[in-house]
């Protein structure tokens, strides 16, 4: 029986033990990935030393993967004439970039990151560009997008081309002065916030976010972030329009005033990291200014998990931003996140892998030591453990 390297969680708050386990089929909708590296993130040290979501022991965890397809099962899209999906997932060629699903398997071992082979659904994988991007920058992509994507869509925003101009803005007659530049500048109103920018989350969410704006019937006119004074040229360079220092103890009243000057109002907020309680004090500043939207709620996706001691503040929700529990629902939105956004906006070179990857190790012995260093706090980098060539 074929076996492969992992690094085991044998007890909630115990460093994992290097173990051998016996290599998985794949089964329907799956493919057997070779690990090649890893990204580590902040629910990772969460899950390791708090035992948070792991319902018993021994298991293997882990997210974000990048590695080869060794086998794939029944139902899986192999041919490049696929035209149901647009992918193509070849053993022993297709490169991919993964989200773990060892979450919805109740962290069945199988389907954990950390380890050599790796049991991944097909929904939860993207092919790779043949060239130009590093295991280790591929390792980056899964939850960074996951999240930002997932919080746009429980928020209610259109996704990208799907926004519609709105009934209060009429399309110009062929023939008409009107031009498309002013239609599209009188609904573009809102500027959308992502707090904790040069986190992995929120570097990615800026991405997103850019795009949003460029859409032409959305209604975001700029993107706002905040981020370390260190990081401002960085998150900019992303695409965000204004960047705020979170540290400043004026940070919110300076992005009110910033959007009053722009004239534009803030309704939707992405939490990456940092506290509620400020994204709430922006959004409530802004209750006020419905323009013609009367008893619009302002929404706050965070990808923290919310305190029970959160205020709950009239007229703005806050959402923990997951994946939907229903199996079916949750795979149709990897399939899109990972499958449609992420590959076609790779292949046009319009996204790429942020913050830069910092390995911290390579085989699997370094995943410990990586989560040790991801609890003394890192910004504008994503943490990689190189686990094969």
């Amino acid at each position: 029986m074929a076996t492969h390297l992992a690094a085991i969680a044998i007890d909630k708050g115990e460093p994992f033990k290097l173990q051998a386990r016996s290599t998985p089929k794949p089964g329907p909708g799956e493919l057997l990935i070779e690990v090649k590296s890893v990204a580590l993130n902040p629910a990772d040290r969460l899950m390791r030393d708090l035992g948070l979501f792991i319902p018993t022991y021994p298991t293997v965890i882990g997210f974000d993967i990048s590695g080869l397809v060794l086998e794939v099962g029944e139902n899986v899209p192999v041919s490049e004439t696929d035209e149901y999906t647009g992918l193509c997932f070849r053993p022993g060629i297709t490169r991919v970039a993964a989200y773990a699903a060892s979450f919805w398997r109740s962290c069945d071992p199988d389907y954990g990151a950390f380890q050599e082979k790796c049991l991944v659904l097909w929904q939860h994988a993207v092919p790779l560009p043949d060239e130009g991007m590093t295991w280790n920058q591929a390792a980056t992509l899964p939850v960074s997008v996951e999240v930002p994507l997932n919080a746009w869509d429980i928020m209610g925003i259109p996704r990208f081309g799907e926004a519609t101009a709105p009934s209060s803005v009429s399309t110009a007659p062929m023939g008409s002065n009107t031009s498309e530049g002013t239609q599209t500048k009188k609904q573009k109103k809102e500027a959308l916030l992502i707090w904790g920018a040069s986190s992995s989350v929120g570097t990615m969410g800026v991405q997103t976010a850019r795009l949003l704006r460029e859409d032409r019937y959305s209604s975001f006119a700029a993107v706002y972030a905040t981020a370390g004074a260190a990081n401002h040229k960085y998150v900019s360079s992303l695409g965000a329009d204004r960047v705020f220092d979170y540290k400043d103890p004026q940070v919110v009243a300076a992005i009110v005033s910033a959007a009053r000057e722009d004239g534009l109002v803030i309704r939707h907020c992405f939490l990456a990291t940092g506290q509620i309680a400020l994204c709430q004090a922006v959004l409530k500043a802004f209750l006020g200014d419905n323009q013609g939207e009367e008893g619009r709620k302002a929404k706050i996706a965070s990808a923290p998990v919310i305190p029970p001691d959160a205020e709950n503040l009239n007229g703005v929700e806050t959402i923990f931003v997951m994946p939907s529990a229903n199996e079916e629902e949750r795979l149709a939105q990897f399939r899109y996140w990972m499958g449609t956004w992420l590959r076609e906006n790779l292949a046009k070179g319009v996204i790429r892998p942020s913050p830069e990857p910092r390995v911290v190790g390579k085989g699997l012995v370094a995943i410990n030591s990586g989560l040790d260093l991801l609890l003394q706090g890192v910004s504008c980098t994503k943490l990689v453990v190189e686990v094969a060539e």
